[in-house]
């Protein structure tokens, strides 16, 4: 279990979790490092109510206004992405597959999100109809409806804005605000490691065990593809995870390492890191940043010092590359450095509010933990699971 940690002090991570597998011990570390580890944390709780944690989808493109997929802007609290999915399908007589989302989003918050319905194409006046309808059925705000082209899939966003109150901090509320400011500070200046948030690993990384019993034999799922596909790629973040937290500690987050596979912010591609001393002050200007393995039979592998800091993680995992191939994981790569440009906090009353902006695929808990350095657990319900 997770060791206690009085709130806003420290540097408390998660203890080492130790379970049962074919009679064998694995050793699953579960903890990260804080990158502002010399400044004290605020403290205090989420989610009051769902208006304290406010999440604005940012989409890829604008709906064109002609097309057969029907996209449908709303607000909603108190319902996951799927629940509104599935009253949406059954609302207006359609297949699961017939309405589509860019991002799965928290229940227990406040989030705006657009959904596509696959209706063919209809007239003008079936916009208005179809709003009618969705306000008097479903309890959720319509915020705008327009036809496109092609149907919404996972991954067509830009990112999130998030607007997060922290109630009851753990010091007085001027204390708060200045321990947050310097905390904000070195986030915008160094960004931070773009770790996977607790709720992808589970409750102690109950997804993340379950995800290895299917890499290892342990567990055959009776279950849907969605979720199997959920826990093996819970695993390969578990990895992920591991990977950042120990190229930090070699004091490697700062700077590329020869062999990395770099990425550029600007346009997502991807190369070779053979020449440190032309990226790396594109690193430090922060046009590039190294990226993170997700392990599997196709990820672009990093080479020379990098490739040998992810293959020694690989190695001293629980599975081998012959597991991730035998269950179909081809892999891929991530983003290894999370830029929070936008990052602000201000004082309201007693609470703290933190406003920032995220990429697609980063998780809002690797920027509250920061802040307020609480037991993570506390915080395995702070994202929705957007990848």
């Amino acid at each position: 279990m997770p060791r206690p940690c009085p709130a806003g002090f420290g540097t408390c991570l998660p203890a080492k979790i130790l379970f049962k597998l074919h009679n064998s011990s694995v050793d699953l570390d579960l903890s990260l490092p804080y990158l502002t580890v010399s400044l004290p944390g605020v403290g205090g709780f989420l989610r009051a109510c769902a208006e304290d944690f406010i999440v604005e989808e940012i989409g890829l493109y604008e709906a064109a206004g002609e097309g057969q997929h029907l996209y449908v802007n709303l607000t909603k609290s108190g319902l996951t992405t799927k629940d509104v999915q599935l009253q949406l399908t059954k609302l207006f007589g359609l297949e699961r597959e017939g309405v589509g989302f860019a991002g799965m989003k928290d229940k227990y918050a406040q989030t705006t999100q657009t959904f596509s319905l696959s209706v063919g194409h209809r007239p003008a006046a079936f916009v208005e109809e179809a709003c009618e309808q969705i306000a008097a059925t479903l309890p959720v705000t319509v915020n705008w409806a327009q036809f496109h082209r092609n149907k919404l899939r996972l991954g067509h966003l830009l990112g999130n804005r998030f607007r997060i109150r922290i109630t009851q901090p753990a010091v007085s509320p001027q204390e708060a605000l200045s321990r947050a400011e310097a905390i904000c500070a070195e986030i915008v200046t160094r960004g931070l490691p773009n770790y996977f948030g607790a709720q992808r690993m589970g409750h102690n990384g109950a997804n993340v065990r379950r995800g290895l019993g299917f890499l290892t034999g342990g567990e055959r799922p009776k279950t849907d593809p969605w979720l199997r596909r959920f826990l093996l790629s819970s695993y390969q973040s578990h990895l992920c995870n591991r990977y950042l937290v120990r190229r930090f500690e070699r004091g490697a987050f700062d700077r590329l390492l020869p062999g990395d596979v770099a990425k550029k912010y600007a346009t997502g591609g991807m190369f070779d890191v053979n020449d440190l001393g032309v990226e790396g002050p594109r690193y430090t200007a922060k046009e590039i940043s190294f990226t993170a393995p997700l392990f599997g039979t196709k990820m672009w592998m990093a080479q020379a010092e990098a490739g040998e800091l992810e293959a020694s993680v690989l190695a001293e995992s629980a599975v081998s590359m012959d597991d991730l191939a035998r269950a179909h994981v081809e892999g891929t790569r991530r983003m290894g450095r999370l830029l929070v440009p936008e990052l602000s906090v201000t004082l309201d009353g007693d609470s703290l509010v933190v406003t920032f902006m995220l990429m697609k695929g980063a998780f809002a808990t690797v920027v509250m933990r920061e802040l307020m350095k609480i037991d993570d657990d506390h915080l395995s319900v702070v994202d929705g699971d957007n990848e």
